[in-house]
């Protein structure tokens, strides 16, 4: 099993931090994995994005040119990575900030923003659309992200924590809600 994934969106959306907590849940599990990122000088309102394979042997290179995963936050990020998707990728997308339907390779919309908002803030958008990817692909375990916020080096509080906990959990509630909507029909 091997994961390439490319997350992008705007400085300031979470971007690097939803990266690096995959890729930190993913070594709890004793998986192989790279996160590499990548942003403009501009940080916050430019562009960020960051690569992320996680993989049950080693990894030869933390380059993804081809995600088989596309994250994508935002309209520039989608016009910029969409093209490298596989052809039988998945793309989650933010449905709030990209409102119309997408088709290519298997696309998952998810309308991280507004949940996000509804429950928390918008810039909890990022742990929403976490929730969904691993509630689509189980490449992680909710357990293991927990670990993550409980043994960060950084201490976040404990408020923090819960906090995006809670988002996950939102991201993860919305696919299921999707999952059932679809069995019934």
């Amino acid at each position: 099993m091997m994961h390439k994934i490319i997350i992008a969106g705007s400085g300031g959306q979470g971007i690097l931090f939803l990266g690096k907590t995959l890729a930190f849940a993913g070594m709890s599990e004793g998986k192989e994995v790279t996160w590499f990122p990548s942003y403009g000088a501009e940080m916050r309102g430019g562009t960020a994005n960051c690569t992320v394979v996680i993989a049950d042997e080693m990894i030869g290179s933390p380059v993804v040119l081809n995600p088989d995963i596309l994250v994508i936050m935002n309209r520039i990020s989608l016009d910029r990575f969409l093209p490298r998707l596989t052809r039988k990728g998945l793309l989650f997308y933010d449905s709030s900030l990209i409102p119309e339907p997408l088709t290519r390779g298997r696309s998952v919309p998810v309308p991280a923003t507004e949940i996000a908002s509804a429950v928390s803030t918008t810039r909890a958008a990022n742990m929403v659309m976490l929730g969904a990817i691993v509630a689509k692909t189980g490449i992680v375990g909710m357990q293991s992200l927990r670990k993550v916020f409980e043994t960060a080096g950084g201490t976040p509080s404990r408020a923090s924590s819960n906090g995006n906990i809670m988002t996950i959990q939102e991201g993860m509630r919305f696919i299921e809600n999707q999952k059932s909507r679809h069995s019934r029909h």
